[in-house]
């Protein structure tokens, strides 16, 4: 879990992944958290939708009669392009199974949902694309892609892998959002996701342009400690191939090749194994720390001093 990002931080996060996007008038204080007295997060993942409809932007953001708005995050048009829509608590996902979100929030692969017994609205971003979702109306190149850039934004941003990823149709039983494969959607995620953020996406007249992240805290991506901790623990046993947290693991095992620590042959396949192990204890040997204090497994100072000196990455406990 991890805590919602801030409209500063979704904004550079976006840029940084080279998305250009508009921003709705009054959208970084649209939400549902005052109207229903709950607080958005903290966060597991984000969810795909289709609209059913078309040019249909302000109904996502003023909602209907029977579901006041905003009714998603985002919004993305066929041609008119991505637009923020709301920030907190928006109406997108309703009553969901609670055994997918568990999934979601460990990214373990999704059971069937066959129930819907939780809140989705509190923990998962929503994307709403704008399609008749009737299989017969098309996904442009532009509009899908720009689907996939949102999503790794977010997901990189909180150092998640593409396993935090559902459709509204993975959630909830009975819906058939979105009209395309999800599994193909998540493999185009993981692909952005191994790749370098900045991308030279062209901007449309009056949209923000892409620029480098800063060395500021907001556009860098996020490692979770605890999760890191679980795969530090767990992969150095675990069978060949088995990955506990692929997004935070790759972020460290880059940190730590950067610094000379770790060989570049063993990092990038997401598993905190045994090389891995014996890298970060030569960091932390580096720090001064000794005996099972310089044992491997990632702490608050070590690695938060890892991500600081790279430049790669923030920490969150």
């Amino acid at each position: 879990m991890a805590t919602p990002l801030t409209a500063a931080e979704t904004l550079s996060a976006l840029k940084a992944e080279g998305l250009a996007f508009h921003e709705h008038t009054g959208w970084k204080t649209h939400n549902r958290d005052s109207a229903t007295g709950k607080t958005f997060g903290p966060v597991i993942g984000v969810l795909i939708h289709h609209t059913a409809g078309h040019n249909d932007k302000e109904l996502c953001y003023k909602g209907r009669s029977d579901l006041p708005g905003p009714l998603c995050h985002a919004w993305l048009g066929k041609t008119d392009g991505l637009w923020l829509i709301g920030h907190g608590r928006t109406n997108h996902a309703g009553s969901v199974d609670l055994d997918v979100l568990n999934a979601l929030r460990e990214e373990a692969p999704l059971p069937k949902d066959n129930q819907a017994n939780a809140d989705g609205n509190d923990v998962l971003y929503g994307l709403e694309i704008e399609n008749l979702g009737n299989g017969k109306d098309p996904y442009p190149d532009a509009q899908y892609r720009k689907a996939v850039l949102w999503a790794a934004a977010l997901c990189r941003a909180h150092g998640w892998s593409e396993k935090s990823i559902a459709g509204h149709k993975e959630v909830q039983p009975g819906k058939i959002d979105p009209s395309f494969d999800m599994d193909d959607f998540r493999t185009d995620v993981k692909k952005q996701l191994a790749d370098t953020p900045i991308k030279n996406t062209p901007a449309k007249p009056g949209t923000p342009k892409p620029t480098k992240p800063s060395t500021g805290s907001a556009s860098k991506p996020r490692v979770d400690l605890s999760r890191l901790v679980d795969a530090a623990k767990k992969d150095p046993a675990a069978k060949q191939g088995h990955v506990s947290y692929m997004a935070g693991t790759n972020l460290a095992e880059a940190a730590l090749v950067k610094l000379g620590y770790l060989a570049k042959t063993y990092a990038g396949d997401g598993s905190f194994g045994s090389k891995t192990i014996a890298a970060y204890a030569k960091w932390q040997r580096h720090l001064g720390y000794t005996g099972d204090d310089a044992n491997g497994i990632p702490g608050k100072i070590s690695l938060t001093k890892l991500g600081s000196q790279t430049g790669l990455f923030n920490v969150v406990a």
